[in-house]
């Protein structure tokens, strides 16, 4: 077809069987096959491919005809022939006296023929009649296919009624729009009348079998090329793709009750009404209002209450910021005089923080449903103006309430996601999602997608925005049905609306809802549309609203009186007035009040954190040993493993046994300790389930049976919470977004997201910048997601040796030019004043402390960890027991502890590092024999920047030379962090020289010779004594 849609091949056998129920086709398959062949010479060249798509489909099933076995012979002759013209004789003598189909059969192969000529036809003329009959019955369900398929290409969709919603005026071939369009399937003018039975892939007829060529075409107009255009003919499933047939097709489906249709009309006048109050009361503000598709209210009203009645009590909501006050004030319900006071430039922040425009905030409300008279929990999350980029965070936190709250179906808690024509189509964090949708760990089991289609982007035409016809077209490949539908029909959009909430609840899969409306104002309320968009907006300004349009149409259908439309206005418009008259009292703003993902009883009333301490981070031995030897075998029998996995748990229960750990049994310990304490422990990214460095091998697979597998950390105790380990799409943006909001849902969780190597976090920077570190700035909403980013200059190339750390330390909002007051609380303080948490642990002992940190302090903050690479295997890269074991704790630095430390002032350089470039200086001060003269210390917090440990280590070497050295470019990594805040810790009276590479636009070199040379020129220089003699700082 023209949209390249293939039509539900999962069919084939259902159009044969339909067409079965013809009395003239109750022969073999097989036999039925030789005669199509011959039928296609009757038909037009171009109609030829078609038949021979239903040629394959009789091939498809001819193996389970009723045939019996024998030679091919042709239709209608030989046994097949008389047994037909017996069936004939029969009919003549007693119409009744046959089958029902058999009559109708007769009936129209034998008008106005007498009886007795009838009677009398030759085996050929009644081989003629049968071929024209099967013939045109062929063509009459390619002809419904053909509307079913592209019948949308023509709905009337646009209410403006100047463009068409596919970007292309060419009307399909296949379509009836003209009586002589009727030839294409060897039909004609004179057939309009003619009966023909419905194939069981329609359900036009109603309870009517068969039906005139004319009511046909009425009824597939009606249904296909109105106001409601469907695509789900792409759909590979027979029975969904019948379901929507069933849904839209049945005759009279789309009727309201006087009922609904009051309340469809009270609900378009809070839309509209409130629009309007805003635009009197604020003419001159930006407000982002849904004029043109003031529809959109009851549209999502309608998808919830049916959603309700099916058993979703929660619904968790991401939109862009056209419509959102309205959304907020009429689905959310939030208090208008709080929306209200929003537009008081006296209006002052309680909170520290940036805060947010209005049209950003997220909200979390509980209450009544009026329609189902059901408690419910609604939440919009609190989005940036990148469109888009919110949707993932959205089907987060829904998949993490689902998770906690046992639904394992979706039916108590949902989504729905709204969006922008243009973003729609444009954005790739589109594509990214719906690419989870169906996908085990990250399914929400079916989202509604509404998209508010304004046909225009800023100034953008649609022709310039997008390359597919419709700007939903990217949900054709998870197979989600798409109903555009046309905006001003208020009934046609609630029907949509009810099908798509019916749809989610049966299948569990997408839906989208393309509202096809238009934008009455430019871009915001103080924009001109008319410079770039002149005749579209000639025709907005003579637009007759909808609400206008909907309650004519009520008065003049005796639904209600003018009066009582003109008193169901002014009681809203006096709702507004009052809550406008509140509002001026309003004279600070409570952020709070606008929290999208509240977390009862985790912080104090008054929103602090209940304590300024963090517990010790420390475990008995005796855990440490029982996780261990979980981790270092197969808890289940007859469970076969890979011999390579055998060696790397023979060599864990080794570590295990010498009281060791390396970086995978650090992580492990950290995990499984948590989960004893009842505390959900999820890690997502691509291929963590092995790791991507083959260290963790947290899912076993068995070597004999394909898909059965193991993971040992939920065999770790009895009642332990619940460990979830899932490689995941490859994507960073998608996936750090579902992430994000998944710890949005739970404080008592540990959520990590750890990409495949630290450069690739580069393509989420949007959740970066816009949702880890600045959400609780924006919005006062804490969140405790790990990143951990593999990180380390090994010679592997520019794309696979930096996380850009420099990127992340640029965002904290730590004052470099002021030493900070010290306290008792001093270290959990600054992790409390802080955006988030980046540290660099060069050993497991400190990894494993970060982990159990981050979910024992009372409040919580996103932690980035620079994760290693060739340490997972170093041999020095390992810790004892006694390092994580009850009364240890984080080590924020990690201090020289060998000779140099012994003798203080007889040290000459103090060489301050981070990460994996300390093992290389280890060594190579050894090699020299410099560790009387050389102390290195290991900066493992790298922010907040651990001022009072430096302090005391700098005062400890008086008179020894300061050196910050890193393996990473100058411009790259840590140095321009560190550099100002050590001068404000000597109080710049001490230099502190720069060791490393030189600045370099590349993250590191591609040539392994040029790496080693580069690192032994930083190796030199460090422990070359005299190489800053003479400079000056």
């Amino acid at each position: 077809g023209r949209d390249g849609s293939q039509g539900d091949l999962a069919e084939p056998e259902r159009h044969v069987k339909r067409l079965g129920a013809m009395p003239a086709l109750h022969i073999a398959g097989k036999t039925a096959m030789n005669h199509l062949r011959a039928l296609t010479a009757k038909f037009k060249p171009q109609n030829v491919k078609r038949l021979t798509q239903h040629n394959a489909a009789m091939r498809a099933v001819s193996q389970n005809r009723h045939s019996a076995p024998g030679a091919l012979e042709p239709f209608l002759n030989g046994s097949n022939s008389n047994y037909l013209e017996e069936m004939y004789d029969a009919w003549l003598a007693n119409p009744k006296s046959v089958h029902k189909s058999w009559d109708t059969f007769f009936q129209n192969s034998s008008v106005n023929a007498p009886p007795a000529v009838a009677h009398s036809q030759s085996r050929t003329q009644i081989s003629a009649r049968a071929d024209k009959i099967v013939a045109d019955h062929l063509a009459v369900q390619s002809l419904i296919r053909a509307y079913q398929i592209r019948g949308h290409h023509v709905a009337d969709l646009d209410p403006l009624g100047i463009l068409h919603a596919d970007l292309d005026s060419t009307i399909p071939f296949d379509l009836i729009t003209s009586i002589d369009k009727l030839g294409y399937y060897g039909l004609h003018e004179s057939d309009l009348d003619k009966v023909f039975r419905l194939p069981t892939t329609t359900f036009i007829g109603g309870n009517e079998p068969a039906i005139s060529l004319r009511e046909i075409l009425k009824r597939l107009e009606n249904t296909y090329c109105r106001h409601i255009g469907l695509e789900f003919m792409f759909i590979n499933d027979g029975d969904q793709c019948q379901w929507i047939r069933e849904k839209f097709e049945t005759p009279g489906i789309l009727k309201f009750t006087n009922k609904e249709k009051r309340r469809l009309l009270a609900r378009l006048i809070r839309s509209t009404r409130f629009e309007e109050f805003l635009a009197r009361k604020w003419s001159s503000e930006k407000r982002f209002g849904v004029e043109g598709c003031e529809v959109l209210i009851p549209a999502l009203k309608t998808i919830i209450d049916v959603s309700i009645s099916k058993g979703v009590d929660d619904v968790i909501m991401g939109m862009p910021h056209r419509g959102r006050l309205n959304v907020l004030a009429n689905v959310i319900r939030k208090d208008l005089e709080q929306i209200f006071c929003q537009f008081d430039p006296k209006l002052e922040a309680s909170e520290e923080g940036s805060g947010d425009v209005k049209y950003h905030l997220g909200v979390y409300h509980e209450r009544i449903n009026r329609t189902t008279n059901k408690q419910i929990t609604m939440s919009l999350m609190a989005n940036p103006s990148h469109l888009e980029a919110v949707n993932p965070v959205v089907q987060g936190k829904t998949k993490a309430v689902q998770f906690y709250r046992g639904d394992t179906t979706g039916q108590k808690v949902m989504s729905i996601l709204l969006h922008g024509d243009a973003a729609f189509a444009g954005q790739g964090i589109v594509y990214e999602t719906f690419h989870l949708s169906d996908l085990p760990s990250y399914t929400t089991y079916g989202t509604i997608h509404v998209v508010v289609n304004n046909q225009i982007g800023f100034t953008t035409d649609p022709r310039m925005a997008r390359s597919s016809p419709y700007p939903t077209d990217v949900a054709r490949v998870v197979n989600a049905p798409i109903f555009h539908v046309n905006s001003d029909d208020p009934e046609a959009v609630i029907y949509v609306c009810k099908v798509a909430a019916e749809w989610r609840n049966t299948y569990n899969k997408d839906v989208v809802i393309d509202l096809v409306c238009y934008r009455k104002r430019g871009h915001n309320e103080m924009d001109e549309p008319m410079f770039t968009q002149p005749l579209m907006y000639k025709q907005i300004q003579q637009q007759v609203p909808v609400l206008k349009k909907y309650a004519d149409k009520l008065i003049s259908e005796g639904v209600l009186t003018l009066q009582e439309y003109e008193e169901e206005v002014a009681g809203y418009d006096k709702i507004c007035e009052e809550a406008y008259t509140r509002s001026k009292d309003e004279k600070i703003l409570e952020i709070k009040e606008w929290l999208d993902s509240p977390w009862p009883g985790f912080f104090a009333p008054s929103g602090d954190p209940k304590s300024m301490t963090c517990a010790p981070t420390g475990l008995p031995v005796e855990t440490l040993q029982h996780i261990g030897n979980v981790a270092s075998s197969v808890p289940i029998e007859d469970f076969t493993i890979h011999r390579g996995l055998s060696r790397i748990l023979k060599g864990r229960a080794a570590m295990i046994k010498d009281q060791m750990v390396d970086w995978a049994l650090a992580e492990y310990m950290a995990f499984g300790s948590l989960l004893k304490d009842g505390i959900h422990v999820r890690l997502s990214g691509q291929d963590v389930e092995r790791g991507t460095f083959s260290h963790r091998h947290h899912v076993l697979h068995n070597q004999d049976i394909d898909k059965k597998t193991c993971v040992p950390m939920n065999h770790l105790w009895p009642d332990q919470a619940l460990y979830t380990v899932c490689n995941s799409s490859l994507s960073e943006f998608g996936v750090l977004g579902f992430e994000l909001g998944f710890a949005m849902a739970n404080p008592n969780a540990l959520v990590c997201w750890e990409a495949q190597f630290g450069d690739f976090n580069n393509t989420a920077q949007c959740i970066l910048d816009q949702f880890i570190s600045s959400g609780q700035t924006k919005w006062v909403r804490n969140n405790g997601i790990v990143l951990l980013l593999p990180h380390g200059m090994e010679g592997m190339g520019p794309e696979h040796s930096s996380a850009r750390p420099e990127r992340f330390l640029q965002m904290c909002n730590e004052d470099s030019d002021i030493y900070p007051d010290y306290t008792e609380e001093f270290e959990v303080t600054q992790l409390f004043d802080c955006n988030w948490i980046i540290v660099n642990c060069s050993t497991p002992a400190n990894y494993f402390h970060a982990l159990r940190r981050q979910i024992l302090l009372p409040f919580r903050k996103p932690l980035i960890i620079f994760t290693p690479k060739s340490l997972l295997r170093h041999p020095e890269a390992k810790s004892h027991f006694d390092e994580i074991k009850t009364g240890t704790e984080f080590q924020r630095i990690i201090p020289d502890e060998g000779l140099a430390a012994q003798n203080p002032n007889d040290v000459k350089r103090l060489i301050f590092c981070a990460g994996k470039v300390y093992y290389e200086l280890a060594k190579e001060r050894v090699n020299r024999k410099l560790e009387k003269e050389v102390a290195i210390i290991r900066l493992e917090q790298i922010s907040p920047f651990p001022f009072d440990l430096l302090k005391v280590e700098l005062n400890k070497y008086p008179d020894a030379e300061l050196v910050w050295c890193q393996e990473e470019h100058k411009n790259i990594g840590y140095y321009d962090y560190v550099r100002p805040r050590f001068r404000v810790t000597v109080q710049f009276k001490r230099p502190v020289w720069y060791v490393g590479r030189d600045p370099s636009p590349a993250p590191a070199t591609g040539n392994k010779n040029t790496h080693l040379t580069e690192l032994q020129d930083l190796l030199d220089m460090s422990f070359n004594l005299k190489a800053f003699k003479d400079l000056k700082f």
